[in-house]
């Protein structure tokens, strides 16, 4: 990693304003050198133009990068090239912790201010070895099924109960498919996975799995394989069958509930709401959501799955950090959590009442009140395990999707094979860094 300036004398000035800004900075940094800071993000189309306006209010020019969706790749060519940007915004955990590992990010003092702002679950989860390395800037919450008021398919005790619901409504000729699935993003088929994996393992099993341990193998995880099997197998599951449901990506699936209304319910985070609301035409109802349930076996309350994206410092400079401190403030991220669709773990964003309606403002209450939120399973992995387009845990759970929804598939033959090819996958993975183990209390 870089190596942190040693703590030097402060002025009373300075060290007043970096403990307002929530980091401990040194004075005998260049504010940035006499050039414009440069931020790379993920972020494109609308949201792009929301984290822009954002940044408008910030009293230094800042220039915003898009780096697309191969993040990791673009500051891979910037570092060769000798530029990198001064921060980056980072979609995932797993390339945090790879940049950490050729030391090419700066860590964070975990200060007072920062741990008034962000719960400490959250904190955990930003860590490596115990040591801090981003900020959360946006998260999703990722435990929601989405549905219409008058659809049949409403919220159950169980998972089982979810089940024999999507079997009577699938074998009722009078209604649309139980479930829209965008299953041409993989992305889609881990969150499901990744929420039954949640429930029926405990944190520590679960980050274990993030680090390529193969344990893909055990009992619990073959369940809950098991559970998806249950769940997407049979007849008129899917508006147009399982073989159109692989041919659909997550927007299209969420109008097949809220659009042309050939589904009944729709699994996905909150960002369901922005695809909803693009579409939406006046006098449409609101739609309503209910969490992700557990099975029967498991007890207490379902786990939290989250994702998010967090802003890391990859140039040491006063410049850097003072933007990466403004980027916590409560009021900072204010014109896109009023403009709808963001949500952010910040207690004091929180506080400061900015939430565009009551839907949102409840759910990040839900972020915020998560003991023990697992972050996607599938953004924490790299390597052979990780998730991109065609590869990793989204090509394995692609396969898995087309096998358990054949005619005649065998449940048994069919899990096997695929807890055996992420076993392998495994075997084979090179991660060495993880989260901190206190991400679990």
């Amino acid at each position: 990693m870089i190596s942190r300036r040693s703590f030097l004398s402060q002025s009373a000035a300075t060290a007043a304003a970096a403990a307002a800004a929530g980091l401990t900075l040194a004075p005998s940094c260049a504010r940035n050198r006499g050039r414009r800071l440069e931020i790379a993000v993920v972020w494109s189309d609308g949201e792009l133009d929301r984290f822009r306006e954002v940044l408008r209010a910030y009293p230094e020019p800042v220039d915003v990068t898009s780096a697309g969706d191969d993040i990791g790749a673009f500051l891979n060519a910037r570092h060769r090239a000798g530029n990198s940007p001064d921060l980056a915004v980072l979609p995932f955990p797993g390339l945090m912790r790879q940049l950490v590992a050729d030391s090419r990010l700066t860590s964070i003092p975990e200060t007072d201010v920062l741990r008034d702002r962000y719960p400490r679950a959250w904190l955990d989860l930003l860590k490596i070895d115990g040591v801090l390395y981003g900020v959360w800037v946006k998260a999703a919450h990722k435990s929601l099924f989405w549905r219409l008021p008058t659809s049949p398919i409403a919220e159950a005790d169980t998972w089982e109960g979810l089940v024999s619901q999507v079997d009577q409504a699938a074998g009722d000729p009078d209604l649309p498919a139980p479930l829209a699935i965008g299953a041409a993003d993989g992305w889609v088929l881990t969150d499901w996975l990744e929420n039954l994996l949640a429930a029926r393992l405990t944190c520590d099993t679960y980050h274990r799995l993030s680090r390529g341990h193969d344990r893909w193998h055990d009992g619990q995880v073959v369940k809950a394989f098991g559970d998806l099997f249950d769940m997407w197998h049979g007849p008129g599951r899917f508006p147009g069958g399982a073989s159109r449901a692989l041919l659909t990506q997550h927007e299209e699936a969420v109008l097949q509930v809220f659009g042309t209304k050939t589904a009944l319910t729709v699994f996905e985070g909150d960002f369901v709401t922005s695809v909803i609301g693009r579409f939406a035409e006046p006098g449409d109802p609101q739609p309503e959501f209910f969490p992700f349930p557990a099975p029967a076996a498991v007890e207490g309350e379902q786990p939290l799955v989250v994702g998010g994206d967090a802003a890391v410092l990859l140039n040491d400079s006063q410049g850097a950090a003072d933007l990466l401190a403004w980027l916590t403030e409560p009021d900072s991220f204010a014109p896109w959590m009023a403009a709808g669709g963001f949500l952010i773990p910040n207690q004091k964003a929180h506080d400061a009442h900015r939430y565009h309606d009551p839907l949102q403002r409840r759910l990040a209450q839900q972020l915020l009140d998560a003991t023990e939120p697992r972050f996607d399973l599938s953004d924490l992995l790299s390597g052979t395990l990780g998730g991109a387009d065609g590869q990793g845990s989204w090509r394995f759970l692609q396969d898995f999707f087309l096998a358990a929804t054949q005619p005649g598939a065998q449940r048994q033959r069919v899990v096997a094979e695929v807890t055996a090819r992420f076993s392998a996958a495994a075997r084979h993975y090179e991660g060495s860094k993880s989260l901190d183990r206190h991400a679990c209390s």
